[in-house]
């Protein structure tokens, strides 16, 4: 599926731009894979509707865990859309896959 890969992602913060790898495979509707950062390596699960992809996870921040929920859509080897960071709101997201 065009949704499969890996992506180098970055994530509008309020603490600034934050980047990851983020590794996606599609089976059928679920969807699952790992998401990478400086702050360790989690694994995802969600789900995918044709080209629109959604999944969670939970971090172990500086500010203690945080839920991040993302949404957002592939489209050719760009993945773009929005995570809500906990009781921070919501930010854009843009990657390209590698």
């Amino acid at each position: 599926m065009a949704i499969d890969g890996t992506y180098n992602i970055e994530i509008d913060t309020p603490m600034g731009k934050q980047e990851a790898k983020l590794n996606m495979k599609a089976d059928g509707n679920k969807l699952t894979g790992t998401m990478e950062n400086d702050m360790g390596k989690n694994d995802i699960t969600g789900t995918t509707k044709g080209n629109d992809v959604s999944w969670g996870l939970e971090i172990n921040s500086p500010m203690g865990n945080m839920k991040l929920e993302f949404n957002g859509k592939v489209s050719g080897d760009e993945i773009t859309g929005e995570v809500k960071i906990g009781s921070f709101g919501s930010s854009h997201f843009k990657g390209i896959k590698v």
